[in-house]
C-alpha cells in the first residue's frame, strides 16, 4: 500500500471509507470453483487453470536480460549497474540517498528498516520489498535485519486485537505504530521473500526458520479466524492503546501539504480521524469465494487492489506452500490473469487502485471512479513478471502493449503519474518509479521501438534520490533486476 503523497490521517480514512459501493456477492451465492470453462463470458471464479510449468523462465531456466538483448550492454556492465543501485539505496548517504537504516540489535541479531523518507515512516510494503531485493542479490545481513525489525515491531502479538498475527502496515521509525491495520501486499512479499531465503540460505532457528515463517503467514492469509474487537487497539500486549493524532505526523510531505493548504486558504488538516470507540472485524486476507486478495482484511472494507495480484507468486505457492492450500493458489493465479484484462481501461490498459471483485468500478469518497494511482504503477509489472516466469497467458502481451503504447503516446519523458482509466491526466508529475514499472512491461510486450524505448528510459534513469526516493527507488531497483534477469525464481538446492 503506497498512497505516498497522502497524510497518514487521510490514508486511514480512505482505508475505512467505502464510498458508494456496489453489491458484492456473498460467499454462499458464488458457484464452486469446479464449475465453468473460463471462456470470455465466464465468471471470475469459473476460469480453468493452465496446467504445467508454462513456457517462461521457470520452465526454461532462461531469464532474459533486455539491457543486453535490446541495448547491447554486457552482462558485467548490467550487473555492476544493479549492484551500484543497491549500494546507493541501502548504504549511500543517509540524508539524500539511502532508504535502509540499521538501528542496533536485539536477541535475534541486527535490526534494520526501510523508510519512506518523504512520509517519515516504515511500511510493510517497503520492508518486504527490501527483503526481496536482499534475497535476490544474496544480501543476508540486510535480509535478516529487515525481517527481525518486522517481527519485533510490526507483527501484531496482542491476542485481543482483531489484527492478531498480521503486520501493521505503517510504523514510526522508532517502532511505535502509525496504524494497526494490515495491507496484504506486504504479507505477500514477506511470504515469497522468506520462501526464497529458505532455498538460498537454508533454514535457521527461531524467526530465521524462513520456510516455517512463510508457511505461518500464508496459512493465516487464508485461514485466520474472523475476530472482532473495539478500538483503540494495541500491536503488542504491553503497548499503550493506539489513537490517531489530531494532525499528521511531521514529515517532508505533511509540511509541504500544510503549506500548500494554508496558501490556498484551505483548512489543515483536511480530515480529523474519529477516535471514538468502534467495532472492528478482521478476517482472512483472501476472499475464498472469488479466489482473490483483498484490499485490506477488515471485513467492512470491500474489494481488491489489482496491484496486489501476483499470479507469478501464486504459481510458486501452489508448489511450495501448505499442501492443503495448493489447489487454491493454482486457481488464484488464473483468476488474477483473468481479472487483469477486465479491470483495466480498454484503451489505456491502466488499472485502478481499487475495484470490486467482479472488476466493476469502485467509487472514491468524492463520488468519482477510482483512478490509476500510485499503487497502480505496479500492475503492469505484476502481469509482465508472470508472463516472463510462466508464459501461460498471451493476453498479458496485449495488456503490456496497451499500457506502453498509451504512455509512449503521452510522451515517454513527460507522461503523468496519475490518470483516469480512460487516460485523462490527474497530475503534472513524471515519476521515476512509474517509468521503471512500465519498463518491466517490455518483458511481456511485443518487441519493437516502443518496448525498446522503455528499456532505454530505465537504463538511462539515475538512481532516485532526495525526499521521494523511497517508492521511486524501490520500484527502480526492482525493475532493474527484472529487466536484467537478476530477479529470479530461487528454487531449493537439490541434495
Amino acid at each position: 500500500m503506497s498512497k505516498r503523497f497522502l497524510p497518514s490521517l487521510c490514508v486511514s480514512a480512505i482505508m475505512l471509507a467505502g464510498g458508494a459501493q456496489a453489491e458484492v456477492p456473498k460467499a454462499s451465492t458464488v458457484p464452486p470453483a469446479t464449475t465453468g470453462e473460463g471462456h470470455a463470458d465466464a465468471p471470475l471464479w469459473a476460469v480453468t487453470p493452465h496446467p504445467g510449468n508454462g513456457k517462461g523462465a521457470f520452465a526454461t531456466g532462461h531469464y532474459r536480460n533486455l539491457f543486453a538483448e535490446r541495448l547491447g550492454h554486457s552482462s558485467a556492465e548490467v550487473h555492476a549497474k544493479v549492484e551500484a543501485a543497491f549500494q546507493q539505496l541501502f548504504h549511500g548517504d543517509g540524508q539524500e540517498q539511502r532508504v535502509y537504516f540499521e538501528t542496533g540489535a536485539n536477541a535475534n541479531g541486527e535490526l534494520g528498516y526501510v523508510t519512506d523518507w518523504a512520509n517519515n515512516d516504515v511500511r510493510t510494503e517497503g520492508m518486504s520489498y527490501g527483503m526481496m531485493i536482499a534475497v535476490q542479490l544474496g544480501k543476508k545481513r540486510e535480509f535478516d535485519a529487515l525481517w527481525n525489525w518486522s517481527k519485533t515491531y510490526m507483527q501484531t502479538t496482542d491476542p485481543k486485537s482483531p489484527e492478531y498475527g498480521y503486520f501493521a502496515w505503517s510504523m514510526n521509525t522508532d517502532g511505535t505504530p502509525r496504524a494497526t491495520g494490515a495491507a496484504p501486499d506486504g504479507e505477500e512479499y514477506y511470504v515469497m521473500a522468506l520462501m526464497f531465503a529458505a532455498h538460498r540460505w537454508g533454514n535457521g532457528k527461531g524467526i530465521y526458520n524462513y520456510q516455517a515463517e512463510a508457511d505461518k503467514i500464508l496459512k493465516g492469509m487464508r485461514h485466520r479466524a474472523v475476530m472482532t474487537a473495539t478500538t483503540p487497539l494495541r500491536i503488542h500486549p504491553g503497548d499503550a492503546p493506539f489513537v490517531y493524532p489530531d494532525t499528521p505526523w511531521p514529515s517532508p510531505n505533511s509540511r509541504a501539504q500544510e503549506a500548500a493548504a494554508k496558501a490556498a486558504g484551505k483548512p489543515w488538516p483536511p480530515y480529523h480521524f474519529d477516535n471514538k470507540p468502534r467495532s472492528v472485524t478482521v478476517g482472512p486476507m483472501v476472499d475464498d469465494a472469488h479466489y482473490m486478495i483483498r484490499f485490506v482484511p477488515e471485513t467492512e472494507v470491500p474489494g481488491t487492489d489489482a496491484s496486489y495480484h501476483l499470479p507469478g507468486f501464486y504459481e510458486l505457492w501452489a508448489r511450495w506452500g501448505p499442501r492443503e492450500d495448493r489447489a487454491f493458489w493454482a486457481r488464484a493465479a488464473d483468476v488474477s490473469r483473468d481479472f487483469f484484462p477486465k479491470v483495466v481501461g480498454p484503451k489505456t490498459g491502466l488499472s485502478p487502485d481499487r475495484s470490486h471483485f467482479d472488476a466493476s468500478t469502485m467509487m472514491t469518497r468524492d463520488g468519482q471512479p477510482d483512478p490509476f494511482g500510485y499503487d497502480s504503477w505496479r500492475t503492469v509489472s505484476n502481469w509482465s513478471v508472470d508472463f516472463n516466469w510462466w508464459g501461460k497467458d498471451p493476453r498479458e502481451t496485449e495488456l503490456a502493449d496497451r499500457v506502453q503504447g498509451f504512455l509512449y503516446g503521452q510522451g515517454i519523458d513527460t507522461f503523468a503519474d496519475r490518470y483516469t482509466l480512460d487516460g485523462q491526466p490527474l497530475s503534472d508529475r513524471h515519476s521515476a518509479g512509474m517509468v521503471a514499472a512500465a519498463a518491466v512491461g517490455s518483458l511481456a510486450a511485443t518487441p519493437g521501438p516502443v518496448s525498446d524505448a522503455f528499456v532505454k528510459a530505465l537504463w538511462d534513469m539515475p538512481v532516485p534520490s532526495g525526499e521521494q526516493r523511497y517508492f521511486d527507488g524501490m520500484l527502480y531497483l526492482f525493475s532493474l533486476m527484472h529487466v536484467s534477469g537478476e530477479y529470479r525464481v530461487i528454487e531449493a538446492k537439490r541434495k
